[in-house]
Formats: C-alpha cells, sequence, structure tokens
C-alpha cells in the first residue's frame, strides 16, 4: 500500500510510526520530506495518513482535494473526534489500515464561492464555514436560502456547518448534532441579540448566501481552520461541493462510538 503521511507539528512517536510501516511493508510519502503542497502529492497514492489532532484532519481536506483518496486519522492530539484510532492504544491499527479492514465513507463538503475570497484560501470545507465580528459591534447578516429571504440576524456571527461539522463549532453555539449521512447543514447563529432565532437545518441542496455590514470595516471569514479578512458589505455563498471527502472507518459505530468516549454523550451514572 502507498501511503501519504501527513502531520504538521508533532515529532514525538512519528518517526515509530514511519517504522512500523515501513517494516510492515507500506510505501510512505512523507509530508516535508516527498510532498509539501497538494501539487506534489503522488498521484498513486492509495490512503492519506493523518497524524495529529482534528486540525490535522482538517487540513488533509487540503491536500487529497477531489482525488478521492481515502483519509485516516490517527490522534497524537487531545479530544481527536474526528481521527480513526488513538496512537497511545497500541499499533493494531497499523495492520488494520494495511489488511484494508476498514470502510470508506463519503463526508459532505461544503463549497464557498465569493469575489472577495483570496486565492491562497482553499473554499471547501468539511466542518464549518463561519463569519464573525472582529471589534466591539455586532454584525448584521442578511441570510437568503434558495433565494428566500431570512429575517436579518444581528449576532456576533454566524456558523453553517455540515453533519460532520455539527459536532464541533455548531454544537458549542447550541446547534444539533447531525449524524454524518444526514444531507443537511445547519445555519447557527453566534450569540444572536434577537433571541427569538434558533439554529436552522437546511436542506444540502439549497444554495445559501450571506451578506454581513458592520460599523468595522471587516469581518472575519473562516473556512475550517482557514481564515481571511473580509470588507463589509461582501456576499458569500455556500453550497455542497461536487465532490466529498473519503472518511476511513475502523468501526462500524465509529460516530456514535465517539460521542459516547470523547463528547461524554449521555454520561449518567445509571448508564454503567
Amino acid at each position: 500500500m502507498k501511503i501519504a503521511l501527513f502531520n504538521r507539528d508533532r515529532t514525538e512517536g512519528i518517526d515509530a510510526v514511519k517504522t512500523l510501516l515501513r517494516e510492515r511493508g507500506a510505501s510512505l510519502s512523507c509530508y516535508g520530506e516527498d510532498f509539501t503542497s497538494w501539487k506534489d502529492l503522488p498521484e498513486d497514492t492509495d490512503l492519506f495518513l493523518s497524524l495529529g489532532g482534528d486540525g490535522t484532519f482538517l487540513q488533509s481536506l487540503t491536500f487529497v482535494r477531489d482525488r478521492g483518496i481515502p483519509v485516516a486519522g490517527i490522534n497524537f492530539g487531545r479530544l481527536g473526534f474526528l481521527t480513526t484510532a488513538r496512537a497511545d492504544e497500541g499499533d493494531g491499527w497499523i495492520d488494520e489500515l494495511l489488511n484494508r479492514r476498514f470502510s470508506v465513507a463519503e463526508r459532505t463538503l461544503l463549497q464557498v464561492t465569493s469575489t472577495v475570497l483570496p486565492d491562497r484560501l482553499y473554499p471547501f470545507a468539511l466542518n464549518e464555514v463561519s463569519v464573525q465580528r472582529r471589534g466591539a459591534s455586532m454584525l448584521q447578516i442578511q441570510v437568503n436560502i434558495a433565494g428566500r429571504a431570512l429575517p436579518a440576524y444581528w449576532a456576533d456571527g454566524l456558523v453553517i456547518s455540515t453533519p460532520t461539522g455539527s459536532t464541533a463549532y455548531n454544537l458549542s453555539v447550541g446547534g444539533p448534532v447531525v449524524m454524518p449521512g444526514s444531507d443537511v447543514m445547519v445555519i447557527a447563529p453566534i450569540a444572536p441579540h434577537n433571541l427569538n432565532v434558533r439554529p436552522l437545518v437546511v436542506p444540502m441542496e439549497a444554495t445559501v448566501s450571506l451578506t454581513f455590514h458592520s460599523r468595522e470595516a471587516e469581518a472575519q471569514l473562516t473556512i475550517d481552520n482557514r481564515s481571511c479578512m473580509v470588507p463589509s458589505g461582501s456576499t458569500v455563498s455556500l453550497a455542497c461541493a461536487p465532490f466529498g471527502l473519503r472518511y476511513v472507518s475502523l468501526t462500524d459505530d465509529n460516530f456514535i462510538s465517539a460521542l459516547r468516549t470523547k463528547l461524554l454523550w449521555g454520561a449518567d451514572k445509571r448508564n454503567t
């Protein structure tokens, strides 16, 4: 198996993983040595292996892009909700991957389009897209769903998440948890000033556009863990991307297990 190995800033334990993979017959190309951008990622890569936490996993998308390479995440970080296995729980995951004893699920992505996006910003999101205030003044955000306008949001910002991202920023601002296979996105306000708005679930097939205004000159637009500043009055459109990310899972109930063990979903002494 030809594996592209990606880690951003952690070194402890990475060399040991490389050694184990090579000893068991894997052909490796390593970030910083054999590739540094999506342009020089080897064409014949069978598996993209993300070593780190959720931030590293999200950055993996900017390398595999629309090439359909499965991505497996091994958690060297703390929570690691998106990752497939933990590095500190043994190396059994290596044999599972090399023997292809895993399932692959297609995770939906959001595509962002706007005239104000810088060329350097990869416009696809696995988790979420958000717009947030930069100064003391709140944002006025006009949202259109399939051409139909909602009443304006007055808030610190807005988060639009995929099902995958529903357990991330969306959850922290009061949005619902959405099962990965659901064909929806969630629009959730950040600290809304109008108290009669709640998170809204929208069909993934709909195009959502945001136009935001502020007394400040600009706001921050974030696509997963990549961001830029955009001027007040800008419009950003979001739609379901024409391709997805192929997510590797070693267990059939990976999402439910992650809810229980990582987010302590339903933790109650009566459930022991």
